[in-house]
């Protein structure tokens, strides 16, 4: 049995020692358009500057549904994670009846304009892949897809759909239960409060999205977590690893096991919290609830990613 410690450190030894290219993308902010079935679409990107060194993990970072690219690279605060961490993140935009506000991702169950319109969202964000692979000095064995809400079940649906294209994927307050098929086991790390009043952690119809009377039927998530354990072949029960407690929240973090191809599927399940990005400032209490420091996505999702590469 390989030792996926010793191949992940091998790997990062050998990426360290690939110079970047010198047409790369230099550090820095950029938008780019992509035309695709005669849309026009986009996304935006930070590079981070130890780019010129050697070529950098990529992280797709996906927007809730009424949102944009540009709302949650500012209220996620990635852009300082992906300078401190070193690697590129990317943020798609979804698409809706506007060009740049209230769009959604076609995640299968949900959501809005994209659903309803079958967009192909699975084509987009390869050609999104495709392209930035094209721009910039992105290591192959490291691209990895996180997402908020609907971005998080679009994280779900590309893990599911693409186990080939991505090491690893997260998802923040957004299920969506993948279906059972043979394949590479995909590392899953989940991230929901049990107090979340828009994605239902139990599942269920969640209330309607403001302004409209349009409700989503949420999947539970523990449903989802043991469908990915089934999927890539881990012990089929979680083991409790971690707790945390901050002004009256806590974090628990909870690992299935022994998964195929080195795998792992986690859990950091919260309570007191709300629909937010965990460590994020929200403004927006009423409508998605409490904000919480009790953890920092962005610090949990690159501790997971981290440690998964082709």
């Amino acid at each position: 049995m390989f030792d996926i410690k010793l191949l992940v450190t091998v790997a990062l030894i050998l990426t360290a020692s690939l110079p970047a290219r010198a047409d790369a993308l230099a550090p820095g902010s950029y938008r780019f358009d992509l035309e695709l079935s005669g849309r026009t679409r986009s996304y935006l990107t930070h590079v981070p500057p130890q780019v010129a060194s050697r070529p950098m993990p990529l992280v797709l970072s996906l927007h809730g549904g009424g949102g944009n690219a540009q709302q949650h690279r500012q209220s996620s605060g990635m852009d300082s994670a992906a300078d401190r961490d070193g690697y590129i993140v990317v943020y798609p935009n979804g698409s809706g009846r506007l060009s740049d506000h209230l769009l959604t991702w076609n995640a299968g169950n949900c959501c809005g304009y994209a659903q309803a319109h079958g967009i192909d969202d699975l084509g987009f964000i390869s050609a999104v892949i495709n392209d930035i692979e094209d721009r910039a000095a992105v290591d192959p064995r490291r691209v990895y897809v996180i997402g908020h809400s609907n971005g998080g079940m679009m994280a779900h649906r590309l893990g599911e759909a693409l186990p080939d294209t991505f090491a690893a994927i997260v998802s923040v307050a957004g299920a969506h239960i993948p279906e059972i098929v043979i394949g590479r086991a995909v590392p899953v790390l989940h991230i929901h409060s049990v107090d979340d009043p828009r994605a239902l952690y139990a599942g269920g119809l969640g209330p309607p999205f403001p302004l409209t009377t349009n409700r989503v039927l949420h999947p539970s998530v523990e449903d989802t977590l043991a469908a990915w354990a089934k999927r890539d072949g881990c012990s089929p029960l979680p083991i409790e690893k971690e707790i945390r407690e901050t002004d009256g929240h806590s974090a628990r973090r909870f690992v299935y096991e022994h998964c195929r191809d080195g795998a792992e599927v986690a859990l950091w399940r919260l309570t007191g919290s709300g629909h937010g990005w965990p460590g994020a400032v929200t403004t927006r209490e009423v409508l998605v609830g409490p904000a919480t420091k009790v953890i920092d996505a962005n610090t949990e999702i690159w501790r997971f990613l981290s440690r998964f590469v082709f």
